[in-house]
């Protein structure tokens, strides 16, 4: 029934999170602690290299997608479009809702296929003279990007989604849409936390020294938002007229349109190689976690994990977010955590009478409770854009964790009233 132990599967994890958290390659980290546990987990080294190339090979449909997706990346910021939408909305709505213009910039920029960090990163300069303005703490600021970043993620074709719809099999526009309720929440609780948060008075302020500055013109509007309708549009055209259009096509020619309507598609070679070099650390950690969600898979984990649940008397369907919370906190990333739990647990569930939509947009949505632990590089990356401490950085995220697990619980009730 399985070819490795859950001791072996628990202990290979545990062995990755503490290479990760003492500064060794991610993907390195995940390589090792499968090839050591699948070894203690009985399998033997030929099983267990076998299991991890198929773990990595399972993968390489979703890194080729989320390749090609680097040029969309590339073309929104190298063109200024990712920065030129942020700055619509926050002039759009004003001082008085700052931090709602902020939460819904990034949750916009996120959603359209930027990654989350990269959305911080981008809105991060805006956000902090805006701060200084209204005098709002950078804490504040911060917990405004990142929620709405979690909230934008769940509902953007970005490397979590692509994973997530690969292992159950699942049209990626649909589970895009499938969580925008979810994301609404997320949204809306970002604006409540942050502006509760932005009332203390201990909370740091934003110094001169804090803003950049930019001589760089910015597209239009109008040419900023192009590329990515027209991925929105490639997309929806699935469940709209039954097109079926892959993101491995859509994703990379929206970036081709941005850049032809921002004036750049001359510099495409040099755009593409940024937007690459942006995608392809997540590409080689997919990689890396692939490997040892090919040994989870083959443990006796999930079936152990269904025994615990079934003797609590807890339904199937919890095993949906509550593994996606804890492969995400385990790994500190969203991604590898909605992969390792899809591709472990997604037969289990369909087999259990999940449905394969509503099982990856639970995974999902738990994948973003709490992945900015320390050990990842989304907690590093995020604090520094507004330059934070590691203390202050911790600090805030439980109220990180509040905006995913409100998306989660939402995500929840819907399967429990529509499936």
């Amino acid at each position: 029934m399985y070819d490795f132990t859950t001791l072996g599967a628990i202990v290979g994890l545990a062995i990755a999170i503490i290479l990760i958290i003492r500064k060794v390659h991610p993907a390195y980290s995940l390589i090792l602690g499968a090839l050591l546990g699948g070894l203690i987990g009985g399998g033997g080294l030929l099983t267990t290299t076998n299991t991890m190339i198929s773990g990595a090979q399972s993968m390489m449909s979703s890194v080729l997608r989320i390749m090609t997706s680097g040029i969309l990346a590339g073309a929104l910021i190298k063109t200024g479009s990712a920065q030129k939408i942020a700055e619509t909305i926050v002039d759009k709505m004003g001082e008085r809702l700052a931090l709602a213009a902020i939460a819904l910039a990034t949750m916009i920029i996120c959603a359209v296929g930027v990654f989350v960090d990269i959305s911080v990163i981008t809105v991060a300069p805006i956000a902090l003279a805006i701060g200084k303005k209204a005098q709002l703490s950078k804490q504040s600021l911060l917990l405004a990007m990142i929620g709405g970043g979690k909230a934008g993620n769940i509902i953007s074709p970005n490397p979590n989604t692509i994973a997530a719809s690969e292992a159950f099999s699942v049209d990626l526009t649909s589970l895009m849409f499938k969580n925008i309720v979810p994301a609404i929440f997320a949204l809306a609780v970002t604006i409540l936390l942050s502006s509760l948060l932005s009332k203390k008075k201990n909370g740091l302020s934003v110094e001169a020294k804090d803003i950049e500055t930019t001589d760089a013109d910015l597209p239009g509007f109008i040419s900023a938002v192009i590329g990515p309708l027209v991925v929105i549009v490639l997309l929806a055209l699935r469940p709209i007229a039954g097109i079926s259009i892959d993101p491995l096509i859509a994703l990379p020619a929206g970036g081709l349109v941005c850049m032809a309507c921002t004036g750049r598609i001359r510099q495409v070679v040099q755009i593409s190689e940024f937007g690459l070099s942006k995608v392809v650390g997540v590409s080689i950690l997919l990689i890396g976690t692939g490997t040892i969600a090919g040994i989870i898979k083959a443990s006796a984990l999930q079936y152990d994990v269904i025994a615990l649940l079934e003797q609590f008397h807890m339904p199937a369907f919890v095993l949906a977010p509550l593994a996606g919370i804890l492969m995400a906190g385990a790994t500190a990333s969203t991604t590898a955590g909605a992969t390792i739990a899809s591709q472990t647990f997604a037969p289990t569930l369909i087999s259990a009478g999940v449905p394969a939509l509503s099982a990856a947009a639970m995974i999902h949505a738990g994948a973003t409770v709490v992945d900015s632990l320390p050990h990842g590089s989304f907690f590093h990356a995020t604090g520094g854009s507004v330059n934070l401490t590691i203390k202050d950085r911790m600090a805030l995220i439980p109220f990180e964790a509040c905006v995913g697990l409100t998306s989660t619980i939402v995500s929840v009730i819907l399967f429990l009233l529509i499936g």
